[in-house]
């Protein structure tokens, strides 16, 4: 193999570009031509192609997002716009893929190694969704955001004794909630996960207070209420019962932004010179992921079939250290 591509899909997670380094570095170590695909899969069809140099990605593994940039592309999912990108990579002379992102990301790597086209994924999403591998690029980043966040908003609300409820990201896992807020001290943690009662989260707060605490702390992550905002959702809810003032803080976006952190450099560093070995060797229809310190394949079919689960431990401990 002489020529592969390399694209990053879906939401960009901070160490999409230390990856990047990596592949196009190792590619090059190992003799082969790497080629950027801007825009993800709508960049497989459009033909929307450059062939880096060593100096494209010098300086950029500090760097947050994703210099190839980004776009969902919904219309892959059709076998029609597949053969499309297919014949585009096969013009360019690429032989290989590295793909990189979340589940979408991966289930689209999964689509072109059926179409024939040798591929192999790197699991890069804050949310830390994807099953056969610890962790993911960027959650590191998105935690330590959180966390930063979690205990400038502490000193406020122990200054003025209020309630504060902050979202965080996490639609459908509740990974950065429950792991952030088990590190940022926060008194009440909602995950989709967990079912969980208002009232009783009210109820929580108002005892606390009687028996002198000043300040809480709730964390939510937005997938806990599907109809808005969920910590305005929460924090109304909580009023409207107790009468305590609250404040509220959606964080949004700028859990995805800023500086890796080391831990996402080196794992994304790793993962994307496995990546290229894989290939090189190979293989295909696999993504490498973290399991312990080791970096391990495993087959899409699998990631796509399985469910990575919240550790219910953990949240149990969240609840216990709150008290």
């Amino acid at each position: 193999m002489k020529k592969i591509g390399i694209l990053t899909s879906g939401g960009d997670a901070p160490g999409m570009n230390a990856a990047i380094r990596a592949v196009v570095r190792q590619g090059n170590a190992l003799g082969m031509t790497t080629v950027g695909i801007y825009h993800g899969y709508k960049g497989c069809i459009m033909g929307n192609f450059e062939e880096f140099q060593l100096r494209d990605v010098s300086g950029i593994i500090e760097e947050g997002g994703t210099i190839l940039r980004s776009k969902r592309a919904p219309e892959f999912k059709e076998k029609k716009t597949q053969v499309k990108a297919v014949r585009k990579l096969n013009k360019e002379g690429i032989e290989g893929l590295i793909v990189i992102g979340g589940d979408g990301t991966l289930r689209g790597g999964n689509a072109l190694h059926d179409q024939g086209v040798p591929t192999v994924g790197i699991p890069a999403t804050i949310d830390n969704d994807i099953y056969g591998t610890d962790m993911t690029i960027g959650v590191d980043t998105a935690l330590n955001t959180v966390v930063e966040a979690l205990d400038r908003i502490r000193t406020t609300a122990s200054a003025l004794e209020r309630t504060f409820i902050v979202e965080v990201m996490g639609r459908d896992s509740g990974y950065i909630a429950l792991m952030g807020g088990l590190a940022g001290g926060a008194e009440v943690v909602l995950v989709p996960e967990m079912d969980y009662d208002l009232n009783e989260v009210a109820k929580g707060i108002y005892e606390g207070y009687k028996k002198g605490k000043q300040h809480t702390i709730v964390v939510v992550a937005e997938g806990v209420y599907r109809e808005g905002s969920a910590a305005h959702y929460v924090g109304q809810h909580i009023r409207e019962k107790i009468g305590f003032e609250m404040r509220v803080t959606v964080l949004g976006h700028m859990q995805r932004g800023g500086s890796p952190t080391a831990f996402d450099r080196s794992i994304a560093s790793r993962l994307g010179a496995e990546a290229v070995k894989r290939i090189y060797g190979g293989d295909s229809g696999l993504m490498v992921g973290l399991q312990g310190s080791r970096i391990e394949p495993v087959e899409f079919s699998e990631v796509a079939s399985k469910s990575k689960e919240l550790d219910m431990e953990l949240y149990k401990l969240a609840e216990t250290l709150s008290k």
